[in-house]
């Protein structure tokens, strides 16, 4: 008697339709189970399989099942029928794609690397409101990197200290000042105060500069509260809202993109919490899956990491997430990720973060080109003179990238470059 049947979801002569989403997977099967059956079984649990035959099936369900069509070696790609999910829900094929299949005993390790998502599905989610034209626009920045910084430490500040951090990064040259992920309303500093001394010295320094200010304000709680911190926003004049999209959920940002975009506010997305299920090789999810539902729901940038600061990440992997987030058709990266049509979902830009300084400006320019938003924060507070200071010398290193200079041929003109650099040298921290 057969009992179960979890080779029936693999089918090596399979040919996707048009409408599939195809799933690119890493797996290793358990002790015991061959690398058929074990990809059979990712597939059978993540559509209308169980872990025996049933009695009895209606005979259209078979259209139903995903298919394991080409396996090599560890890696396995799945093709899913588009009838199996939810127009418009993220939030449902998250629950089936990445769901269930990371707790069989059959698969030793699973990771989910990509999935290529056609047009029949896209066609009902909206992306990013203004796309990176839109943006650029808006703050009146047309052929460089867009720049912030958080004020460090991250947490501590009270709303006016904050404040006066975020005045003194505006006057050095910066277009945004960033609430780090574990910054929302504190006794200490409150959202609502924050956002009146913020958006008092906003005023002061786009009069002084004659440039556009803005801040990533993070409204990160529950989705009423957001909202509620949204209209603030909006009625001070800011024209951007933060959200820690993962530990927020993929529904929440989903409501709060129609509400942000309602009230004209672009979404820079947080990814903390994200490396408890992106940094382990063998196991979970890639953030440049991530960074894709992200785009598809429609966050205007997201962080991406930088290959030479703080945080893990290769520069192979840097470029794939930029690509991902900037372009309208994104190509095949082996073993990475699948060819992409966007659509008419706009882009979103790639956030650089995480132990930079004005040293390593030129080396993150290089990974990204100026199509980017560029976070310098302890880089810029640390600097000898202070923050405007450092944010000046982060732009003065900017300016020499573009320039197709050294650092140290624009430093003998630049006094701020060249204290930064007799501190930080080209270190990248560790």
């Amino acid at each position: 008697m057969t009992i179960d049947w979890y080779k029936e979801f693999v089918n090596l002569n399979y040919q996707p339709a048009a409408d599939d989403l195809i799933c690119l997977f890493y797996f290793e099967p358990a002790a015991g189970i061959s690398g058929k059956e074990a990809a059979g079984r990712i597939a059978s649990e993540s559509s209308t399989g169980t872990w025996t035959t049933l009695f009895t099936m209606p005979p259209r369900m078979k259209a139903l099942q995903a298919t394991a069509f080409d396996i090599e070696g560890n890696v396995v790609k799945i093709a899913y029928p588009l009838a199996l999910w939810e127009e418009g829900n993220v939030v449902q094929l998250m629950s089936g794609i990445a769901g269930n299949i990371f707790g069989m005993k059959a698969v030793k390790n699973l990771r989910l690397i990509d999935v290529a998502l056609p047009s029949a599905y896209i066609r009902h989610f909206k992306g990013p409101h203004f796309g990176n034209n839109g943006i650029r626009k808006m703050m009146k920045v047309a052929k460089r990197p867009l720049t912030g910084a958080v004020p460090k430490p991250k947490i501590g500040f009270t709303a006016k200290e904050h404040a006066d951090v975020g005045y003194e990064t505006w006057m050095g040259g910066f277009d945004f000042v960033k609430d780090d992920e574990n910054l929302t309303s504190t006794s200490f500093n409150r959202f609502d105060d924050r956002v009146k001394y913020m958006t008092r010295l906003r005023e002061k320094a786009e009069k002084e500069t004659g440039e556009k200010k803005s801040a990533f304000l993070n409204i990160t709680a529950d989705v009423t509260t957001m909202k509620k911190r949204a209209d603030l926003l909006a009625e001070n004049g800011w024209n951007y809202a933060m959200i820690d999209v993962v530990v927020a959920g993929t529904a929440s940002v989903m409501t709060m993109r129609d509400y942000c975009s309602d009230l004209g506010l672009a979404i820079h997305a947080h990814r903390a919490m994200h490396a408890t299920f992106t940094r382990n090789r063998k196991h979970g999810i890639t953030m440049q899956f991530l960074a894709k539902i992200m785009r598809l729901i429609g966050v205007s940038q997201i962080h991406t990491g930088t290959s030479v600061g703080k945080l893990t990440g290769s520069r192979r992997e840097s470029v794939a997430l930029a690509n991902l987030l900037r372009e309208k058709k994104t190509e095949a990266v082996e073993g990475m990720l699948l060819r992409q049509d966007w659509g008419k979902i706009k882009s979103a830009f790639p956030v650089s973060s995480g132990g930079l300084h004005p040293g390593l400006v030129p080396d993150v320019l290089d990974i990204y080109g100026t199509e980017m938003i560029l976070l310098v924060s302890g880089g810029i507070h640390g600097h000898p003179k202070g923050t405007r200071a450092g944010a000046m010398a982060t732009m003065q290193a900017i300016e020499a990238w573009q320039e197709g200079v050294t650092l140290e041929e624009k430093a003998k003109k630049a006094p701020e470059l060249k204290e930064a650099l007799a501190k930080w040298g080209h270190y990248k921290p560790k």
